[in-house]
């Protein structure tokens, strides 16, 4: 593994910034990592010598941290001479819920949000063909679009459905896709994979809602750290007539982008590239929140 001053939170680059990342390092954490991952992503059970091979290290340089990692139970003796994990990375990874820390940390970042934009904003999670919206936060000044928590949204035809589509692998996509259409046959859509395609390419969804005249869905994935959506981050953006200083749909998507940006990486998800600005006049297809 490799040093790098530009992966340590608020550190900037140059040679002042990359000597202080090397006081930063823990060659001994890394190695452990290092070993961690390796027994992970093998199919079968290896040997320190299988496993310096892969490192590019002697068996001399792992053979104490595979006997510490025997000692706390995230790795085992297989056999004489060789190792695999155990469950219990597993079993820590499930202390707290995946469900839990997304609303311990999106709670906060949609606060800040709603209030900035004066709109409203919701949390929506895929589930067999339909949406749910996991958490909501109302418009702060009282007057606006909003959604019920706990309320189920379509797939195919609305913004944050079309994103949770969007950002999964091929397979689950078309599964997920077969599961809405089972639920909604009447949405189905030849144009869906181009569609995703876009979506993927601009990095979110800005289009016009079907089933609320004057409103406007922004929709953008919360990434988990193979890049797969594991939820949606929405404003359904209503324009308020009486409020000349009203925030702008292309304002709107700068601060709803940054949000699902830093909840994705809170939730050691991967950040998704700054969005692509909207083309003014544009024509797109419309769809609901």
């Amino acid at each position: 593994m490799k040093d790098n001053a530009k992966d340590i939170p608020g550190m900037g680059t140059g040679p002042a910034a990359e000597a202080e990342a090397r006081s930063y390092a823990a060659p001994a954490l890394e190695k452990g990592l290092d070993i961690l991952e390796t027994l992970c992503r093998s199919e079968q059970p290896l040997t320190q010598k299988d496993i310096a091979q892969r490192l590019g290290r002697s068996v001399g340089e792992i053979y104490r941290m595979v006997a510490c990692l025997v000692s706390r139970d995230y790795v085992t003796l297989v056999d004489e001479n060789t190792y695999g994990v155990t469950t219990k990375l597993f079993e820590l990874s499930h202390v707290h819920p995946p469900t839990h820390r997304l609303l311990f940390e999106a709670t906060p970042i949609m606060q800040r949000l709603a209030s900035e934009l004066d709109q409203s904003c919701h949390l929506t999670v895929y589930g067999q063909g339909k949406q749910v919206v996991l958490c909501k936060v109302d418009t702060p000044s009282g007057m606006g679009f909003a959604v019920r928590a706990g309320a189920e949204l379509d797939v195919l035809i609305s913004a944050s459905g079309r994103v949770l589509l969007a950002f999964q692998d091929e397979e689950t996509r078309k599964l997920r896709i077969e599961e809405s259409l089972q639920r909604r046959p009447e949405q189905a859509d030849p144009q869906i994979d181009s569609t995703l395609a876009s979506i993927r390419t601009a990095g979110y969804e800005s289009i016009p809602s079907v089933q609320v005249r004057g409103l406007y869905a922004v929709s953008f994935p919360v990434l988990d750290a193979q890049g797969r959506a594991v939820a949606a981050l929405t404003v359904p953006y209503a324009e308020r007539i009486d409020q000349l200083q009203r925030k702008s749909i292309p304002e709107v998507t700068q601060a709803l982008g940054q949000a699902a940006r830093t909840l994705s990486s809170r939730i050691g998800g991967m950040r998704a590239p700054s969005s692509r600005p909207i083309r003014p006049g544009t024509a797109a297809p419309t769809a609901p929140a």
